[in-house]
């Protein structure tokens, strides 16, 4: 047998074209921001846990008719077509604070982020692309093999990022900031695909004149934006009025949400001497309402499901809810994955040298985790069988808890290594408040650290002159 031929070696790069790193470190900006809005989504993700496990509490508890009484309280004008649920304001309403958001993070990423670059953008836009479809044919396979349902497709689609984020903060990993952003972004690119989903799939009658209303009144929400008009009393009171139009015109209504959130500027006008954009500013003061109280409250109420042996034995003997499970569980980690080498493969990408392809699998089985929009597309595609879509939640719990275990477990087995590149990410020797990683172009930081450490050999020869005079006592025997 002759000896393997040996691969050729790698051509240079252009002039002025370096290689291109996949899960490279962050720029300082964008680090600082994904740093900013991981706290703020973890402790969200933690007021979600809560609400999601008081919500199995209370639905199996010996009071579970007294949460089933207020989850199906009717409050709101009939006159207007809003008569519904607390169920469904949660749903409908407050989840719509919830998108609005996703809709600035989304536009801020296309303006001013990652995906910007289109370059940049092809690896986590072709991994959200494969992390949705996989799961959705997963299902679907499951579904034609026991003869199930298949109107359920779209349910494991979506990824919790708060969830997602909550996990991270209790099992305590030191995710490297480059994973963190992935999943962010991932996280970002998939909710804007969910709310397409719901648009186009889970859209039954049309009333076109309220839908007609409800796009006059985006029309105007622009126009005034682009007009610099300022102040919540103008925006809020049209913001209530375009959400009421669509809802009644039969598209979901947290459509109107991510529609708003996609119009604001999310770019600094320098000239006007602005420090953040008007995009956000918005979102730093409607953040902490959408993940501190309308999604723990959709959860709240959308959650409680009875669970007991039987319930938990049907999840994996009926089609619809296996198949929501294994889409969660392994449609989302070999989609994501897929998806990611395919980007990297085929854009001549090589993975940053910190990391190894299974960090990448790690991270794909933790999107596996989808709670609030599978949730909400659960009870779209179910509409007409309770039963039904309880069982789906109660699919959707335990998908997402298995993914949990499951990703905890890979992330543990890397986490000395991750606590090591955390530290060396967070690693700010000279005090400056910027990390040393970022400053190994800067003289001034060079510098700096000369000069703490002449200081520290100083101090060393001052101990050594203190003590060399001093004899070492020889206590052995004679």
């Amino acid at each position: 047998m002759s000896a393997p031929t040996p691969d050729p070696a790698p051509s240079p790069s252009p002039p002025g074209r370096p290689d291109r790193k996949v899960l490279g470190r962050l720029s300082l900006p964008e680090r600082n921001f994904v740093a900013d809005a991981l706290r703020t989504e973890t402790v969200g993700g933690v007021l979600l846990l809560v609400a999601a496990v008081t919500a199995l509490i209370w639905a199996n508890s010996p009071v579970r008719e007294s949460y089933e009484s207020v989850r199906d309280f009717h409050v709101g004008p009939a006159a207007l077509g809003l008569d519904l649920s607390v169920e469904h304001w949660a749903a409908d309403g407050l989840l719509a604070v919830f998108f609005f958001v996703a809709g600035i993070e989304l536009k801020r990423e296309l303006v001013a982020g990652d995906l910007k670059d289109p370059r940049a953008a092809a690896l986590p836009v072709v991994a959200a692309l494969c992390g949705m479809a996989a799961p959705a044919l997963v299902y679907t396979l499951v579904g034609v093999i026991g003869d199930g349902s298949l109107a359920g497709w779209a349910v494991p689609t979506a990824t919790d990022i708060a969830f997602a984020l909550a996990v991270l903060a209790v099992i305590g990993t030191s995710l490297p900031s480059a994973l963190r952003a992935f999943l962010l972004t991932l996280a970002v690119v998939d909710d804007l695909f969910a709310i397409l989903i719901i648009a186009v799939f889970f859209t039954d009658d049309l009333d076109f004149a309220a839908l007609g209303g409800a796009v006059v009144g985006l029309a105007v929400f622009w126009l005034l934006l682009r007009k610099g008009v300022r102040g919540w009393y103008v925006y809020v009171p049209l913001a209530l009025v375009v959400w009421g139009l669509m809802y009644n015109s039969g598209i979901h209504a947290t459509v109107a949400g991510v529609a708003m959130g996609l119009m604001l500027r999310c770019t600094t006008r320098e000239d006007q001497g602005e420090e953040h954009s008007p995009g956000e500013h918005v979102e730093h003061l409607v953040h902490p309402l959408s993940a501190g109280l309308a999604v723990p409250l959709f959860a709240l109420f959308s959650a409680g499901v009875a669970v007991s042996g039987g319930a938990l034995g049907d999840v994996f003997t009926r089609p619809e809810t296996l198949g929501v499970v294994l889409g969660l569980v392994v449609g989302k980690a070999v989609g994501i994955f897929g998806g990611t080498w395919l980007a990297a493969r085929f854009t001549r990408a090589s993975l940053s040298d910190d990391l190894a392809w299974p960090d990448v699998f790690a991270v794909a089985s933790l999107a596996g985790i989808g709670f609030t929009v599978s949730l909400l597309i659960g009870e779209l595609a179910f509409v007409g069988d309770p039963a039904l879509t309880d069982e789906v939640k109660a699919a959707v719990l335990t998908g997402s808890l298995i993914a949990t275990v499951l990703a905890s477990v890979l992330l543990k087995v890397r986490n000395a290594k991750y606590r090591k590149l955390w530290e060396d990410e967070e690693r700010d020797e000279d005090l400056s408040g910027v990390p040393d990683v970022y400053e190994q172009d800067d003289p001034g930081y060079h510098l700096r650290m000369a000069e703490i450490y002449e200081r520290k050999a100083a101090e060393h020869r001052r101990l050594a002159e203190v003590t060399g005079g001093a004899g070492v006592k020889d206590d052995g025997p004679a």
